[in-house]
C-alpha cells in the first residue's frame, strides 16, 4: 500500500481544509442554538465538533469567523450570553439542518425558516429543537483563539436531553440504531450510522494468553 505525503506548511488554507475534511471522517454534527443579548434566536450547524472529556463534560466546536474577521452569529451570541445548546443531527433532521446552514443575517430566525419546533431551555436560555434525538445544554467554559479567523469554543455540558425511546434508564444505555445519527464526510457528502459492528478490547491478560496460544500453535 502506497501513501502520498503532504507538508502542511507548503499548502494553502483551502488545500489543508480539503484534505482534512476528506480524511477525518465521519465527523459528528453540532446543530447549535443560541440567543443574542436581545433574545433573538439563531441556529447553525458545525462539523468541526466533538466531545473531549466527561469529567468535566466538555464539548468543542471549531468556528470560522466571517470574511471580514467579524464573529458569526453563533460565536457572537455565545460571547454575549455564555450559553448554547448542541443538538445531535439524525437522518430525519438533515434537510432542516441544511436550511440552518444558509448564511442569513442576525435578524433572520433560522429555526423559523427551517420549520423547527422548539421548547425553552431548562438550564440555559438557548432553545431546544424538539426533533433532535439529543440536546446538550452548555455553558461557555473557555475560548481558544487559534488565529484571527478561527476559534475553538469549549462548552461545559450542564444538561442533556435524550429521546426516551432510545434510552434504557436502568443502565443509561443509548440505542444507537434508534438515534439514527448522521456524520459529515468530505464535500457535500454525509454518512448514516446504521451499519454498525462491535469490537471488545481484550484485557491485558487475555491478550497475553492469545499470544502464548499463537506461539504454541506455531
Amino acid at each position: 500500500m502506497s501513501h502520498t505525503h503532504f507538508d502542511f506548511a507548503a499548502l494553502t488554507e483551502r488545500e489543508r481544509y480539503k484534505l482534512l475534511i476528506g480524511t477525518v471522517i465521519p465527523r459528528p454534527i453540532a446543530l447549535v442554538t443560541t440567543v443574542d443579548g436581545e433574545g433573538r434566536r439563531n441556529a447553525g450547524p458545525f462539523s468541526f465538533f466533538n466531545v473531549l472529556t466527561h469529567d468535566p463534560a466538555i464539548v468543542a466546536i471549531g468556528v470560522e469567523n466571517q470574511a471580514d474577521l467579524s464573529f458569526k452569529d453563533t460565536a457572537r451570541n455565545i460571547d454575549e450570553t455564555k450559553e448554547f445548546t448542541v443538538h445531535i443531527v439524525d437522518d430525519a433532521l438533515v434537510r432542516q439542518m441544511e436550511v440552518c446552514a444558509i448564511k442569513f443575517g442576525p435578524e433572520v430566525d433560522e429555526l423559523a425558516e427551517a420549520g423547527l419546533e422548539t421548547a425553552p431551555g431548562v438550564m440555559v436560555a438557548s432553545p431546544r429543537i424538539l426533533a433532535a434525538p439529543a440536546a446538550l445544554e452548555c455553558r461557555l467554559h473557555s475560548v481558544l483563539r487559534v488565529s484571527p479567523a478561527r476559534e475553538i469554543i469549549l462548552g461545559e455540558v450542564v444538561g442533556l436531553f435524550v429521546r426516551s425511546d432510545a434510552l434504557d434508564p436502568s443502565n443509561l444505555h443509548i440505542d444507537q440504531q434508534v438515534m439514527d445519527v448522521v456524520g459529515r464526510m468530505g464535500g457535500y457528502t454525509y454518512a448514516r450510522t446504521r451499519d454498525q459492528f462491535d469490537i471488545k478490547t481484550p484485557s491485558k491478560e487475555d491478550w497475553a494468553g492469545r499470544s502464548r496460544e499463537a506461539t504454541v500453535e506455531a
